[in-house]
């Protein structure tokens, strides 16, 4: 998205590329998860606008998804084969390369909190299983039974994976039967950039399975003066690709802008292996790009005029942040 005029602050969302074709929801349910992906934006600007972080404005804005049961993250996480929320985040700071993630966590009500603690901690990048729960209880963190992060619609999408398991027609599950990711992207008004991303992972995923949202440089991404990147698709790929940190490289090195970096390991280097992915991403610039290559992607942004947009399919919504 190449924008006409730079605003002093940027930031933009996703809720996952994993979207249900617009039958699938009532248009109430609809407007609902269109509301959550305002909330969150408005958590985000408000932070932006008093001249705070960008690593304070992506935790913000990501939180407000974990605690909405619209997306796979936190209150809503996708459950794996034996119907156990196992969530992972991850947060990195543009300016000096600092960054914090929790894999395979049980009780953590906001996983980016965790990875934010860890970050500011500063001794590890990346605590796993029950040291994770444990560390975001040792930090004051809420933590939940499981039974807290369970919604119909997960058990709806474990049911329906495990169906398509046993009749071997996995390969044509629905993106939302499958997987689904939160994350943010912004820059702030000092130049400095950060990412963030939260999932719960892929409907009947294996036991102790991690992806890329947690690992730096697959699922997440952020280097002042290039950009800042966070991804939502299979997991594996991104980790194999280094995707976030491939679309840095490509801007680096080969001098290519953030839309043009971003398009390319979204429709060329993932098309091979016919994956739901996208991102969202901001450059050093203020310039944001969101490819993805389904049917949809629950994404928003502020644009240079202040205005919020969100959208899931092709249709894009303005929202009044007064009535968020």
């Amino acid at each position: 998205m190449n924008l006409p005029h730079l605003p002093p602050f940027a930031l933009a969302i996703h809720g996952g590329c994993g979207v249900m074709a617009e039958s699938d929801l009532s248009p109430a349910d609809w407007a609902q998860a269109r509301r959550d992906l305002g909330r969150a934006l408005l958590a985000g600007q408000r932070v932006l606008a008093e001249d705070g972080t960008a690593l304070d404005a992506v935790e913000a804005a990501v939180v407000v998804m974990e605690d909405s049961p619209h997306f796979n993250a936190g209150h809503g996480a996708a459950l794996n084969e034996n119907a156990i929320h196992e969530m992972d985040a991850s947060i990195m700071s543009g300016a000096d390369l600092a960054a914090g993630a929790v894999c395979a966590a049980r009780r953590i009500r906001n996983p980016v909190r965790a990875a934010r603690a860890v970050l500011d901690h500063g001794d590890a990048v990346l605590l796993a299983g029950a040291a994770a729960d444990d560390f975001a209880r040792t930090k004051g963190l809420a933590l939940e039974d499981q039974a807290y992060f369970t919604t119909a619609r997960r058990e709806k999408a474990l049911a329906a994976m495990k169906a398509h398991l046993a009749a071997g027609t996995v390969a044509g599950a629905s993106e939302s039967e499958k997987h689904g990711t939160v994350g943010a992207v912004a820059l702030d008004r000092a130049g400095h950039l950060a990412a963030a991303t939260s999932t719960g992972g892929y409907n009947n995923k294996p036991d102790g399975r991690v992806g890329d949202s947690p690992i730096i440089g697959a699922g997440t991404y952020a280097k002042d003066g290039i950009c800042a990147i966070s991804g939502t698709g299979k997991g594996e790929l991104f980790i194999r690709h280094v995707l976030a940190h491939e679309i840095a490289a490509r801007m680096r090195y080969l001098g290519e802008d953030i839309a043009t970096a971003s398009a390319k390991v979204v429709h060329e280097d993932l098309a091979p292996h016919s994956i739901g992915a996208g991102l969202v991403a901001v450059g050093a610039d203020g310039r944001i790009a969101m490819p993805y290559n389904t049917q949809g992607m629950f994404r928003g942004w502020i644009a240079p005029d202040g205005t919020f947009h969100v959208a899931t399919h092709a249709e894009i919504h303005r929202l009044d942040p007064a009535v968020l």
